[in-house]
C-alpha cells in the first residue's frame, strides 16, 4: 500500500528545519493519515528547543499560535479536538515509541522519561524514615537567636516567622527539601546553619557527615564556598563544623564528561548533598542528580523559583515550589514547626502535598530593602506590575549619586557610547586604576586578587548576543571605550570560560583576567580557596571577552554596580524572569539602559510558562 501523505503546512511556520525533519522522519517510518499528527510531532521539538518538557495541548487548544510565542493564527491547521488527534498517532504507542501522551500533555520520550524519573525519585525520597536530631528545638535556639524580624506578606507583618529556622527544622527531618527565595534572603545561610546543626547531631552520636556541595556552574560553585565559608565565622563554636567539603560543578560532582549519551552516574558516597542554583537545573540534570544520592542520604536543593530556568528543557525547580508563597502547610506540619521552632505558621496552613510540606520559601532580603529602589524594581518585575514599574521608571533620576536605581533614556544608538562608555569608565574606576598601575609591571597572586575583586564591582548585562545592544558589539565597544585593543590577548582582557575544560580545572562561567607575570601574558583565575590559577593564553580555546555579559550567564553571580542593557525591539527570550534576574544580580547599584520604553512594558508583561507535569507533585 503506498504511504499516505501528510500535508502539515509546516514550510510556512517558524519552526526549525530540525522540528520539521523530525516529523518528516516519523510520518516516512510510520505513515499517519491525519495530517495534524505530522504537525503536532514537529510542535513537540519545537517547544524542547523553547526549553519546554512538552507540548501542552490543553494550552494550545485555548491559546492557539499564542501558546508557542507566535503572533499568527493556528486554527486553519490543527482545528479542534487536538488530545483526540494526537490519542490516534502512530508514534505514541509502544515501550519505544518516540512520542508519549500523558492526558493533556505531549512529550519526546526523553523528556518523559526524565520527568517519571524525577517523579519517582522524589515520592521515594519523601517516604523515606529520617531519624530527627534529638533536642532538635534546643539546637534551632542555639543557631537562630531570637531577633527582630519583618518578613510579612505583602507589606504585613507575619509574627516572628524566622523563615530560615522553619526552613532547618524542615531540612532536618527529611531525605529531601527545597529551600527557595530571592537574592539576599538567606539561603547560604541556612544551608550553613542547617549543615551545623547536623554535623552536630553527628558528632553526638560518633560518627562523621560526608558533604558533598555542588552547584551547576564553576562560578556559582565558587561563591557557594565563599559563602559558606565566610557564614561559618557565624556559627556558635561548638557547633562549627571542623571541615568543609569543596564546592564543584554538578558535572564533576556527577562525574559526567562532555558527549555522553545516556550514561549514568555512580551513587555518591554522602550523606549529605547540599545544590545551590537549583534553577539552573535541566529536567535530565535533576533526574542524573536523584538517581545518584543516596536514598538514605539528605539531599537540598536552595534556588530563586522566580529566576531564569535552565538553558535546556525543563523549569524543575519553579514546578516544584509551585504555591510556596502560600506554604500549603498541613495543620500536622504547621503544629509540629510550632512546637520546635516557636514559629507560627497557621497563616500558611493548607493542603498541599508531601513535597509542599518539605519546601520553605524566604521572604526577607538582606541585600537590599523591599521598600525602595532595586528591591522595588524587582518586586515589581515579578509580579507582573507594569502600572508599578511605569511609576518606578518615571520616579527614577537619569542622573543621581544619592539613588541606587538610575534609568537612561537613550533614543537612538548614538547615544549609546557615551552613556556606556561613560558608564563603565566609572563603574570600573578602581579596576581600571590598577591596571593602570600594573603598566609594565609584573602582577603578584595579591594584586591578581584585587584585580579580579575590583572587576566584579560593576557588570554590564545584556539580554541578547547580537544587535548593537548585544553581547558581542558591546563587548568590542567597551574594550575600545576603556582604552583596551579590541582582539586578540592583551593585560586587562576579563574573559569568561564559555565550556567546561576538564584538564584545566576550569568550568563553564569561570571568569579570569589577562595580566602580565613573571612567564608572561597569563590569565588569573580565583582557585576557589583564597589563591590565584594562571593559565597561559594560548591553552583557553572556549573563552570570550566579558565586559559585557549575558543575564543568563550571570546566574550565580553577584556585582555592586549592575547596569542592564535592553534591545531596541521586542525578542521572545526578553522576559520578566529576565529582568528580575538581571536586576537581582545588583547589590548596590542598578542602571538601566533602554533604548525604548514600551519594550520594558512589553517584557514585564510577558512570562515564561514552560509546559510539564512537575506541577502537580507538589499538590499531591
Amino acid at each position: 500500500m503506498k504511504p499516505v501523505e501528510a500535508k502539515a503546512q509546516t514550510p510556512q511556520l517558524p519552526l526549525t528545519g530540525l522540528d520539521t525533519a523530525f516529523a518528516q522522519y516519523l510520518q516516512v517510518a510510520q505513515p499517519s493519515g491525519d495530517p495534524r499528527h505530522e504537525m503536532l510531532a514537529a510542535l513537540t521539538s519545537y517547544q524542547f528547543g523553547r526549553g519546554h518538557a512538552c507540548l501542552d495541548l490543553e494550552l494550545l487548544s485555548h491559546m492557539g499560535a499564542g501558546a508557542l510565542g507566535w503572533d499568527r493564527t493556528l486554527a486553519s491547521v490543527l482545528g479542534s479536538g487536538l488530545a483526540e488527534s494526537a490519542a490516534s498517532m502512530p508514534w505514541i504507542a509502544g515501550e519505544g515509541s518516540p512520542l508519549v501522551l500523558e492526558g493533556q500533555r505531549l512529550y519526546l520520550r526523553r523528556n518523559w522519561i526524565a520527568e517519571q524519573s524525577i517523579r519517582s525519585a522524589i515520592a521515594a525520597r519523601l517516604q523515606q524514615s529520617c531519624d530527627v536530631p534529638e533536642n532538635l528545638g534546643e539546637m534551632l535556639d542555639a543557631l537562630f537567636p531570637k531577633q527582630d524580624l519583618n518578613n510579612g506578606v505583602d507589606g504585613q507583618s507575619v509574627s516572628l516567622i524566622d523563615w530560615q529556622k522553619v526552613a532547618c527544622a524542615l531540612a532536618a527531618r527529611s531525605r529531601l527539601t527545597l529551600i527557595t527565595g530571592g537574592p539576599g534572603t538567606g539561603k547560604t545561610t541556612t544551608v550553613v546553619r542547617l549543615l551545623a546543626l547536623l554535623w552536630t547531631s553527628a558528632k553526638r552520636e560518633g560518627r562523621a557527615l560526608r558533604v558533598a556541595l555542588a552547584a551547576p556552574t564553576g562560578k556559582a560553585a565558587a561563591r557557594l564556598g565563599e559563602s559558606i565559608a565566610t557564614a561559618m565565622d557565624q556559627l556558635p563554636p561548638q557547633m562549627r563544623p571542623e571541615t568543609v567539603a569543596k564546592a564543584v560543578t554538578l558535572h564533576k560532582l556527577l562525574k559526567i564528561r562532555p558527549n555522553e549519551v545516556d550514561a549514568v552516574s555512580p551513587e555518591l558516597a554522602a550523606d549529605l548533598v547540599i545544590v545551590d542554583e537549583a534553577s539552573m537545573i535541566d529536567l535530565e540534570m535533576m533526574a542524573r542528580l536523584l538517581a545518584a544520592v543516596p536514598l538514605a542520604a539528605s539531599l537540598i536543593l536552595l534556588g530563586d523559583k522566580d529566576q531564569l530556568a535552565s538553558v535546556e528543557a525543563g523549569a524543575v525547580m519553579a514546578q516544584l515550589c509551585e504555591g510556596a508563597e502560600a506554604g500549603q502547610y498541613t495543620s500536622q506540619t504547621v503544629s509540629w514547626i510550632q512546637s520546635v521552632t516557636s514559629c507560627d505558621l497557621t497563616s500558611f496552613t493548607d493542603t498541599g502535598g508531601d513535597l509542599a510540606q518539605q519546601t520553605a520559601m524566604l521572604r526577607s532580603s538582606r541585600r537590599f530593602k523591599d521598600d525602595r529602589g532595586i528591591g522595588l524594581w524587582a518586586k515589581a518585575v515579578n509580579a507582573g506590575d507594569v502600572a508599578e514599574v511605569n511609576r518606578l521608571w518615571h520616579a527614577a533620576p537619569e542622573h543621581s549619586a544619592e539613588s541606587d536605581v538610575i534609568v537612561d533614556r537613550l533614543h537612538c544608538t548614538t547615544q549609546r557610547g557615551a552613556s556606556l562608555g561613560n558608564l563603565a569608565k566609572s563603574g570600573w574606576h578602581d579596576w581600571l586604576a590598577l591596571m593602570r598601575l600594573l603598566q609594565g609591571e609584573l602582577c603578584t597572586d595579591a594584586r591578581a586578587l584585587m584585580a579580579l575583586k575590583d572587576l566584579a564591582k560593576f557588570q554590564v548585562l545584556c539580554a541578547v548576543r547580537d544587535g548593537p545592544w548585544g553581547v558581542e558589539s558591546l563587548n568590542q565597544s567597551i574594550a575600545e571605550w576603556l582604552g583596551f585593543r579590541d582582539d586578540g590577548w592583551y593585560a586587562g582582557r576579563p574573559v569568561m570560560v564559555t565550556r567546561n575544560d576538564y584538564n584545566l580545572g576550569l568550568m563553564n562561567g569561570d571568569v579570569g583576567l589577562c595580566l602580565p607575570h613573571a612567564s608572561g601574558l597569563r590569565v588569573a583565575f580565583p582557585d576557589g580557596q583564597g589563591g590565584v590559577r594562571w593559565v597561559l593564553p594560548s591553552r583557553l580555546d572556549g573563552v570570550e571577552s566579558v565586559f559585557a555579559m549575558t543575564v543568563h550567564k550571570s546566574q550565580g553571580s553577584e556585582f555592586d554596580h549592575v547596569c542592564l542593557v535592553l534591545p531596541e525591539k521586542t525578542i521572545a527570550v526578553l522576559t520578566r524572569e529576565l529582568l528580575y534576574t538581571g536586576i537581582t544580580r545588583s547589590k548596590t547599584r542598578l542602571t538601566l539602559l533602554v533604548p525604548d520604553q514600551a519594550v520594558l512594558w512589553r517584557s514585564v508583561e510577558s512570562k515564561v510558562l514552560r509546559s510539564g507535569g512537575l506541577q502537580q507533585i507538589s499538590m499531591s
